[in-house]
C-alpha cells in the first residue's frame, strides 16, 4: 500500500464519493487487492498440494467468503463461523476447526457437520478418542513454544500460550493416540501474527516436521501464517518468496523421508485482508488544548479497537483535503473511554466535516466490533469490478433492541 497520500482505492474508485453515498463511518474492502494478496500468497508456494485455509475471523462478511470460495478454503474457529462458511457455499471437507477451550459438545457439532477437526488440548483428545475412536480422524495443534517477534499483543506459540498441546507433551499424546485408536491425519502449528524473521517461522516448521514422523497417518501438514504486512511507509514485512522457496524445498525433502506427498496447508487472514480495508470516519470536532489538537471523529474503539488493544498503528490520511498544509493532530473517537486512533500525527490540515482514511481496517476491524455506549456498527462496501457494492447495512437502534425482552417492573 502506498502511504504517500491518496484519494481512491485501487481501480480508481474515489472513497469520498464512497463516503458521501453510503455515509460515515463505512468499511470499504477493495476485492483486487484481495485477490492479488492470494495470487501473491500462492505463487510463493505452487503446487496442487498447497492448500489456503482462509481465517474467516479476520472478515466473515458472507460476500468476502464466497469472493475467495474456489481459491480457498477456511479455517474457523467456532462453530458459528464453521456455520457461516457451510451457509455461503462451502463444503464440509473445505474447512479446518480450530476451536480452544470450548466444550465438548460444540467439537461434537464440527464432527456432525462433517468439517475437518483441530484438537489443542489432551483432555479434549481424550474424550475425541473415547467416543470417536478411528472412525473420525483429526487433527492436532502444537504449540512449539517460539516467539514469532513483532507484536507480543498477538503472539500464540510461545510457553505461556493457551494454544496448542505443548511439543513437550508428545509422549503422552502418543499414548492417548495409541490407546484410544485415534486416526491423526494432520498436524498444526500457529505461532501468531506479525512474523518478521521467516527464519522463526522455520524453526517452528522444522519442530512440526520432526515430530510429524511420530505419526503415519498424516495427509496434511498446516504450518498456520501470522505473514505480516505494512502498517506504514518503510514498515519491515514478511519476505514471502524467500519464505516459499526455503519452505516448499524443506517439506519436499520432508515428504520424501516420510514416504509419500502430503499436502502443504497455510491459514493466512490479516495477510489477505487487511490491506484491502479502509474505515471512513468523519470528522466531528478540532479540540485544541494547551498541549494536543484533537480531531474528534464519528467513530472510536468500538468500531476498531486495535489500537486500543493491541497498541497497533494504523495509518490515517486526511482525503477531504489533499492539499492542505500538513499539521500535528491526535486521531481521537467519540466513546466514553480513552479512544485514540493515532497519536501526533502529521495530517493535511483537518477541518470538520472533513472524512479521515483510516487505513489497514481489513481484518479484525468489523469482526471485533462491538456496541459499546450503545453505538450501532457501521455499514461495509465491497469494491468489485470497479464498483462499490452495499454488503451490509449500517446498524439502526432498533437491532441494539431487537433480542431484548421487556418484562414488567
Amino acid at each position: 500500500m502506498n502511504y504517500s497520500g491518496f484519494n481512491s482505492a485501487p481501480g480508481g474508485v474515489s472513497l469520498l464519493e464512497i463516503a458521501k453515498q453510503f455515509g460515515a463511518p463505512v468499511y470499504v474492502y477493495d476485492s483486487e487487492k484481495i485477490i492479488s494478496q492470494y495470487s501473491k500468497l500462492k505463487a510463493a508456494f505452487p503446487g496442487e498440494h498447497v492448500k489456503i485455509k482462509y481465517a474467516l475471523k479476520a472478515l466473515n462478511n458472507p460476500n468476502i467468503l464466497k469472493l475467495l470460495k474456489n481459491r480457498a478454503g477456511l479455517d474457523a474457529v467456532s462453530i458459528h463461523e464453521v456455520r457461516l462458511g457451510l451457509a455461503s457455499g462451502y463444503l464440509p471437507t473445505e474447512i479446518l476447526f480450530t476451536p480452544n477451550c470450548v466444550s465438548f459438545d460444540e467439537l461434537k457439532l464440527g464432527v456432525d457437520a462433517g468439517v475437518q477437526i483441530n484438537i489443542d488440548n489432551i483432555s479434549m483428545l481424550e474424550h475425541f478418542g473415547h467416543l470417536y475412536g478411528s472412525t473420525v480422524p483429526c487433527c492436532l495443534r502444537i504449540n512449539p513454544h517460539i516467539v514469532g517477534g513483532g507484536n507480543t499483543h498477538i503472539q500464540t506459540g510461545h510457553i505461556d500460550s493457551k494454544f496448542g498441546i505443548s511439543i513437550h507433551q508428545l509422549r503422552h499424546v502418543l499414548r492417548i493416540v495409541e490407546k484410544e485408536k485415534i486416526t491423526i491425519n494432520g498436524l498444526h502449528m500457529h505461532t501468531g501474527s506479525d512474523i518478521l524473521d521467516a527464519g522463526v517461522f522455520v524453526q517452528g516448521a522444522e519442530l512440526l516436521l520432526e515430530t510429524a514422523m511420530q505419526f503415519k497417518n498424516l495427509e496434511f501438514i498446516d504450518f498456520g501464517s501470522g505473514f505480516k504486512v505494512s502498517y506504514k511507509e518503510g514498515d519491515v514485512t514478511t519476505d514471502i518468496a524467500e519464505l516459499g522457496k526455503t519452505l516448499s524445498s524443506r517439506f519436499d525433502l520432508f515428504c520424501e523421508e516420510y514416504g509419500k506427498k502430503l499436502e502443504l496447508w497455510f491459514e493466512p487472514g490479516k495477510f489477505l485482508v487487511s490491506e484491502s480495508g479502509y474505515l471512513l470516519v468523519k470528522v466531528n470536532v478540532v479540540k485544541q488544548t494547551t498541549s494536543t489538537v484533537f480531531a474528534g471523529v464519528g467513530s472510536g474503539q468500538n468500531h476498531l479497537i486495535r489500537p486500543m488493544f493491541y497498541d497497533a498503528y494504523h495509518h490515517i490520511e486526511n482525503i477531504s483535503n489533499s492539499t492542505g498544509n500538513p499539521r500535528i493532530y491526535t486521531v481521537v473517537g467519540y466513546i466514553c473511554e480513552t479512544d485514540t486512533f493515532g497519536w501526533d500525527r502529521k495530517l493535511n490540515e483537518v477541518r470538520e466535516g472533513d472524512i479521515l482514511a483510516i487505513c489497514n481496517a481489513g481484518a479484525y476491524g468489523y469482526t471485533m466490533s462491538n456496541n459499546y455506549n450503545a453505538r450501532p456498527r457501521p455499514a461495509e462496501v465491497l469494491i468489485l469490478n470497479g464498483q462499490p457494492h452495499l454488503i451490509r447495512k449500517e446498524e439502526c437502534e432498533e437491532d441494539l433492541m431487537r433480542n431484548v425482552l421487556e418484562i414488567e417492573i
